[in-house]
């Protein structure tokens, strides 16, 4: 396919729905690209020559159970869009797959600037980004102070159990996509399944926060748009905060494909943004270590299914060849969280 029509994208049929769901709202011929970065859902621009909107679907081939849900993105960020917590405008949401085979969701174009690598953010300077960073953390207190109850999202999730349920959830994702030995993550997961923290009290919970899902733009360097509410339920603030910790420790591995933003000039310690996060919440961090070891964990096992897919040729984009080597990586960063403590 060219270009303006990518894989996954059928635009007539994309401009036939939003003409009679939303009439009015294009104004000309669409045409789309493919976003790259993403691991997972697939996300493309499409324009109109004036107007610009964003499509999310679930990825072409092995999609694992109750992951790539359409249908709660476009709920939560409908939910999230008329508070304080930055999130794109939803336009629509459409579950039927003779569309693009696929149930898929609409939302505005935000403009911003996604940061995903140390070298990318350099450019900002150690005070630009040192600012950005611990604003991903304030931002992060604004997602879990808000109510779920408040928003229309009190069934968003069954908090009672969560953790457990998470690791088990992980264990049965694995399981669906292991095909070779990987050693260290059945006792990583041992480890973590003996030594569950007490939760705080549950919040809405992004699932896959990070500085490179949200966008960032203006004259202050503002967080405009957090983005990829794939994972999002009601659950454990704490994971949030344990997966950020996380993309912002050294990796250790030069060129990889997933990498985290921690050598960049000006960018927080990990300790820094856990202090932040405990004062301006007023939550007990005092088990991070544990959520730090489970984010390893979690990000192990999205890495292998990814690796998974790669191998019966199922995905779009670059640098899918070189996931499957930085599993183990994950894997071992994850044990020595926990034996460090």
């Amino acid at each position: 396919m060219s270009p303006d029509h990518p894989p996954g994208l059928d635009l007539d049929r994309l401009r036939g729905l939003l003409d009679r769901e939303r009439p009015g709202l294009v104004a000309g011929p669409l045409s789309g690209r493919l976003i790259e970065g993403g691991r997972s859902n697939l996300t493309y621009a499409v324009s109109d020559g004036t107007g610009s909107w964003v499509v999310r679907r679930p990825p072409l081939g092995h999609v694992l159970a109750t992951a790539h849900d359409m249908k709660r993105e476009h709920r939560v960020i409908s939910a999230l869009h008329p508070t304080d917590v930055p999130v794109p405008r939803p336009v629509l949401l459409c579950e039927d797959e003779e569309v693009l085979g696929a149930p898929f969701y609409v939302m505005e174009f935000v403009e911003g600037t996604p940061y995903r690598t140390a070298e990318q953010l350099a450019p900002l300077g150690p005070e630009r980004t040192r600012a950005a960073v611990l604003n991903l953390v304030d931002t992060l207190v604004g997602l879990h102070a808000v109510d779920p109850a408040e928003v229309g999202l009190g069934d968003f999730g069954r908090p009672e159990g969560f953790l457990d349920r998470q690791l088990r959830r992980w264990a049965k994702q694995l399981d669906a996509s292991r095909n070779r030995d990987l050693a260290g993550i059945d006792e990583l997961h041992a480890t973590l399944g003996r030594e569950l923290p007490r939760s705080p009290s549950p919040t809405v919970v992004h699932g896959d926060y990070r500085l490179d899902n949200v966008l960032i733009g203006g004259e202050n360097d503002e967080i405009r748009a957090i983005l990829d509410w794939e994972m999002s339920t009601l659950g454990d603030p704490l994971t949030d905060l344990g997966l950020l910790v996380m993309y912002s420790s050294p990796l250790g591995t030069p060129d990889s494909p997933v990498s985290t933003t921690a050598q960049a000039p000006g960018h927080p310690a990990p300790a820094e943004l856990i202090e932040r996060y405990a004062a301006r919440s007023g939550r007990d961090v005092s088990a991070v270590a544990w959520y730090t070891a489970f984010a390893w964990f979690k990000l192990a096992v999205i890495l292998e299914g990814i690796h998974y897919r790669y191998t019966l040729g199922q995905t779009v984009g670059r640098g899918f060849d070189r996931i499957g080597d930085l599993v183990p990586v994950f894997i071992e960063h994850g044990l020595t969280t926990l034996q460090k403590g």
